[in-house]
């Protein structure tokens, strides 16, 4: 459990509104309410949050006011079993049901952000000042979101303008270390027009939690985020949303390399243009037509101040673009129909590829949600993508949910997810100049040794032609959810229990031996690991101002090979004790690293 305490020296909010009659406010605060219980990800269509079959954490503005946090990252991680942890990129990124960030997709609006250099997406990057909720769907969700969606999906919603009056906020915080966060957001409706307006700029000097160690934990560093969104309404069947958004951040850097400190600067800028159409053909069936189209760079130079030597000088230039057209049709009285299908391309130019690589890719997803009978809600999904790297890939679900009395319901769901192979497994080409060891992706991992033993680096081979020459599978798992809920008058409570199996899961390997006497790595398919446990959450309203909540996660999460070689008593270690080798036991096998077994929040 890691408790965060914020110490805010200063704050200042300055808000406008005008309201109409005390009975109109009334109205607004019970719509803005039940609004607060609707959810978008799970299936694509609104949904109550009570009603729903899978796993779902909703976290709405309410909550994230009353926090006092001030980017994603923050108010995620005071949720139960969503923790982020620091992985060897420097960024912080979330688990779910102790599934790696790497598996889980961030979503804004329900498109996809890109940018994760290593892997990892760093969510400090999301500002929550204009946020009207943030959805978690956990578990398996490629039926409806394809790749990344292995583990979970966090969709973060925008708000709506509502009021036909100008509405505006500004806020300013400073807290220590001169870190500054300052806000302004303006929104209105006029007519068939709403626009919003939202800009954020974010700042610290930085700061140094370990003196001993050269450099600082966190370097200084100024970032800006802007916003704006148009919805239109021709008429009551049709209308337009378009929103664009600009982020830009400029931190400092340095590294101590042979008694030499290297100075310089890493810059990231993103772009995201998104357009969509809604239209309502009857009370039946209803269509959206989107466009989306995001570019994220990534730049970074480090170079000695006094001879201009470089050290480093890496650069990062991803592109998405993807079409999509789904529709809802709902059956008189026999549940609704989600269908949809796309097509998507990937294109990204980084230092250590050798040209600029791309992927393409069209997928196809249907829903079918029904009640069958009055108390079961059921819903079964698939999608199917077809991809130009990797095999086909079917991703199936299906979630029900029984209302057992008008407080109890039980739920229950199974799905599979997948990752495609990403562009740095595939094409990567990385040699440490310091150390020596080379890193190759999988798809040029052959030509390049090759090129390594014209130049004689090469001591040898380790691996046969035919294991490189195998295409690199998508990593895949099947998850299982199981739980209740009760609500009741002040009472409100849910139990679910969870297991995800993962299998194909990549990691480096030693391909060969370099006459310096380091090794050369490549991807492999060969990892099967499992996650399982279960997570409470209960909350009590004791009166309208005053809310208790509390949450607890246990988790298990274990590499299969390495436990059945524990189980076998093949795996030994120094008992500090006696100094004697000893078998290692089922007990003292905790796990996979940078997982916790027990995860609490009140």
């Amino acid at each position: 459990m890691r408790l965060t305490f914020c110490f805010i020296l200063f704050t200042f909010c300055y808000q406008t509104s005008i309201g109409q009659n005390e009975q109109k406010t009334v109205r607004d605060s019970l719509k803005v309410e039940k609004l607060e219980e609707v959810i978008l990800t799970a299936t694509r269509t609104e949904r109550q949050l009570s009603s729903l079959p899978l796993p779902v954490t909703l976290i709405s503005k309410k909550k994230i006011l009353q926090s006092g946090t001030i980017r994603l990252d923050e108010i995620l991680n005071e949720q139960t079993g969503i923790i982020t942890v620091t992985d060897e990129s420097g960024f912080e990124g979330v688990q779910i049901q102790g599934i790696a960030s790497d598996y889980i997709l961030i979503l804004i609006d329900g498109v996809p952000l890109v940018g994760r250099s290593a892997g990892n997406f760093d969510l400090s990057r999301l500002t929550v000042g204009n946020i009207k909720q943030i959805e978690v769907v956990k578990g398996p969700s490629s039926s409806l979101y394809g790749s990344e969606a292995l583990g979970g999906v966090i969709n973060i919603i925008t708000e709506k303008p509502k009021s036909e009056e100008l509405h505006g906020n500004a806020s300013y915080r400073f807290g220590s270390f001169t870190q500054q966060d300052i806000n302004v957001d303006i929104k209105q409706r006029y007519k068939k027009l709403r626009y919003v307006f939202f800009a954020n700029r974010f700042s610290s000097e930085g700061y140094d939690l370990n003196p001993d160690v050269d450099g600082q934990t966190v370097n200084p560093f100024e970032n800006y985020t802007v916003n704006g969104r148009i919805y239109y309404d021709f008429n009551d069947k049709l209308s337009l949303f378009t929103s664009a958004r600009f982020y830009d951040q400029v931190q400092d850097a340095g590294f101590t390399f042979n008694d030499v400190a290297f100075e310089g600067d890493s810059k990231e800028r993103e772009w995201n243009a998104h357009a969509r159409i809604d239209q309502k053909w009857n009370d039946r069936l209803d269509t959206s037509y989107e466009l989306y189209y995001t570019n994220y760079t990534a730049n970074e130079r480090l170079a000695d101040p006094i001879s201009e030597d470089v050290l480093s000088d890496s650069d990062f230039d991803q592109k998405l673009f993807r079409p999509e057209i789904r529709g809802n049709y709902a059956f008189a009285d026999a549940g609704t129909l989600t269908a949809g299908f796309g097509f998507q391309y990937d294109e990204l130019d980084r230092t250590f590829f050798d040209e600029t690589v791309s992927f393409n890719s069209q997928y196809a997803y249907a829903q079918y949600d029904f009640n069958p009978v009055e108390r079961l809600n059921v819903i079964a999904g698939a999608r199917f993508d077809n991809h130009s790297e990797y095999s086909n890939q079917f991703s199936p679900k299906l979630a029900m949910r029984y209302k057992l009395t008008n407080a109890i319901s039980v739920k229950g769901s199974v799905g599979y997810g997948f990752k495609a192979p990403d562009f740095r497994q595939l094409y990567f080409d990385f040699t440490n100049s310091a150390v020596g060891y080379t890193v190759l992706g999988y798809n040029v991992a052959l030509d390049k040794l090759r090129e390594l033993r014209e130049q004689g680096q090469i001591l040898d081979v380790v691996v046969s032609e035919d294991d490189l020459n195998n295409p690199l599978e998508a990593e895949s798992s099947v998850g299982y959810n199981v739980g209740l809920t009760f609500k009741e008058g002040k009472w409100n409570s849910e139990l679910n229990f969870f297991r995800n199996d993962i299998k194909n899961l990549i990691d480096t390997r030693i391909i060969a031996r370099k006459t310096n006497g380091q090794n050369v790595f490549s991807y492999v398919n060969f990892d099967e690991i499992y996650t399982t446990g279960f997570e409470i959450n209960t909350g009590y309203k004791i009166t309208n101002a005053l809310n208790l909540s509390a949450g607890y996660q246990l988790l298990y999460a274990y590499d299969k090979k390495k436990q059945q070689e524990v189980e076998d008593g093949q795996v030994f270690a120094r008992d500090p004790a006696t100094n004697q080798t000893v078998a290692v036991t089922q007990s003292d096998y905790f796990g996979l690293v940078n997982r916790s077994r027990h995860n609490a929040n009140f």
